[in-house]
């Protein structure tokens, strides 16, 4: 028997059941296109989230609340309210003895309320920052200026607008010099800032900036940070700067030697390495429900290929009459559910792709730089395990084919 043969009565059976063979396929189609989407937008995610961070700064520290493995994000960045970081660290932090590589440090602290001007109203996100936090940010004001520190010191009620809520709250102009108000809390506009475009995390251009301390006594009533950047004069100096940093926590904090800190200290590589381990982690653990669609696809081969044999046992007795063997028949059942599979794994590779496609042209039309990418492995893993699928739900069904006996096969009406 040529190896074409199994190949050509698989067609034929196939064609003789156009709408079973139709929806056998779908069920793969379904099952592959589902993982293609999963790992290329989760691809596209991460590039994204990265690039956000990798935009931040090369140079820049983190210091967070809250205790964290090493490899794992702090109590803080999980939602977790930690209250170990206060105004002191941050000052401490600044003084060019204690951290001679820092040039710049800021506070942050976040909330949001309602905010007021002349006739207009938003639900509002705020933050209140350090003057530090231009540098750091790499901030542009537009017009006006930022805060000073002696604003900071003395809770002066001044605020900076990102240019989005600027235009919103001043739609006619003249935002400069103009009055809002925060929780019934007035405050004089002294800078807006240049448009910076929407970034994973949020959209500075919808903030308004407040002076830290204010943002803490006046708006928040806490005494803590949420978490503080610092700027190091060199990449180079990065280590050291960590290493004096978490030295100079670790005493003002009174924490003896073995305690665990009650902080974390991240540069910008290390926040790169953990984000992309946890959107790693994701993408896999996403995959794998995905994948779980494709066992119904092998559920749906197993069906069909069963019906198949039941409709085919006159055709099975004939073949074995004339010489056929079990594994010929065999052979010709696990081509055909092979085939199925096949099909459905190239067709849902395709319409992942599609998809995968049009995300990409939608989702930068909401502000975000998102990436077409659709990474060699999916489409590797999705046609493979397609494959597997029509194999392995396809060896009952073509067993039991193989077993019917001739004499039987033949008198079957």
């Amino acid at each position: 028997m040529k190896f074409s043969d199994p190949i050509k009565i698989a067609l034929r059976s196939l064609r003789a059941a156009k709408l079973r063979f139709f929806l056998t396929v779908l069920g793969v189609v379904i099952g592959v296109a589902a993982v293609i989407l999963v790992m290329s937008i989760g691809a596209s995610a991460q590039a994204l989230i990265l690039s956000q961070v990798e935009k931040v700064g090369s140079n820049l520290v983190g210091i967070l609340p809250g205790a964290s493995e090493e490899n794992g994000p702090p109590a803080s960045a999980m939602g977790i309210v930690t209250t170990t970081l206060k105004n002191g660290d941050l000052k401490a932090l600044r003084q060019k003895a204690n951290v001679p590589d820092l040039v710049a440090a800021s506070g942050y602290v976040s909330g949001s309320a309602v905010v007021e001007s002349s006739g207009e109203s938003f639900v509002t996100s705020y933050q209140g920052v350090s003057p530090d936090a231009v540098s750091i940010e790499n901030m542009e004001v537009s017009e006006g200026r930022f805060f000073f520190l002696e604003e900071e010191e003395d809770l002066s009620r001044v605020a900076v607008l990102g240019s989005t809520r600027a235009d919103e709250l001043f739609p006619n102009g003249g935002a400069l010099g103009s009055t809002l108000v925060i929780k019934d809390i007035p405050f004089r506009v002294v800078g807006v800032l240049a448009a910076r475009g929407s970034s994973t995390f949020s959209n500075p251009d919808n903030l308004v900036y407040v002076p830290l301390a204010t943002a803490q006594k006046t708006l928040l009533g806490i005494d803590y940070l949420n978490f503080a950047r610092a700027k190091i004069d060199d990449t180079s100096h990065i280590d050291r700067a960590m290493e004096d940093i978490a030295t100079l926590l670790r005493d003002r904090h009174d924490l003896e030697d073995g305690e665990e800190s009650d902080f974390s200290v991240r540069s910008t590589a290390q926040a790169l390495e953990v984000l992309g381990n946890v959107t790693n982690v994701l993408t896999y653990f996403l995959t794998a429900i995905a994948s779980i669609s494709l066992l119904v696809g092998g559920i749906g081969i197993m069906n069909s290929m069963l019906i198949a044999v039941n409709q085919r046992i006159r055709e099975v007795g004939l073949r074995k009459a004339v010489g056929a063997r079990p594994r010929h028949i065999m052979t010709q059942f696990l081509i055909e559910s092979a085939f199925i599979a096949g099909l459905g794994g190239a067709a849902g590779v395709a319409f992942g792709i599609l998809v995968a496609y049009l995300a990409s042209v939608i989702i930068p039309r909401l502000g975000y730089e998102w990436e077409f990418i659709v990474p060699v492995s999916s489409v590797l893993i999705g046609l493979a395990v397609s494959l597997s699928v029509g194999f392995v739900f396809g060896l009952f069904p073509a067993w039991r084919a193989s077993r019917i006996p001739p004499i039987e096969a033949l008198r079957y009406e």
